[in-house]
């Protein structure tokens, strides 16, 4: 597996955080500092992509949690793309999928 890689772009009136490889304990704090950015000034709708993501523990999914609160606070929206069955599975055994907003892909938000 390949370490984390992120891009962020705008677009559509979001904020496109674009992650593959890893989210693990051990590049948690690199996506961490990464969503902030993007948040910064609270006032963006942001949207994760997590179709390059070949593998998420419990550091990656409190990272999402903390972008979905700082959302939260500024009236802000939040939504996760991913189509990965495994990924998805995991939000479903951990109830993320009841607190997160997540979309099959990029489009279902931004079209």
């Amino acid at each position: 597996m390949e370490l984390l890689q992120v891009d962020v772009r705008d677009q559509g009136g979001w904020r496109v955080v674009i992650a593959s490889g890893q989210l693990d304990v051990a590049t948690a704090p690199e996506f961490r500092q990464t969503l902030v950015e993007a948040q910064y000034g609270g006032e963006t709708h942001v949207l994760v992509d997590l179709d390059g993501i070949e593998f998420i523990d419990s550091m990656g999914l409190g990272v999402l949690v903390g972008g979905l609160k700082r959302a939260r606070a500024h009236q802000c929206q939040f939504a996760v793309a991913c189509s990965h069955p495994r990924i998805l599975r995991l939000f479903e055994l951990t109830g993320l999928d009841e607190v997160l907003r997540v979309v099959p892909d990029l489009h279902a938000v931004l079209d």
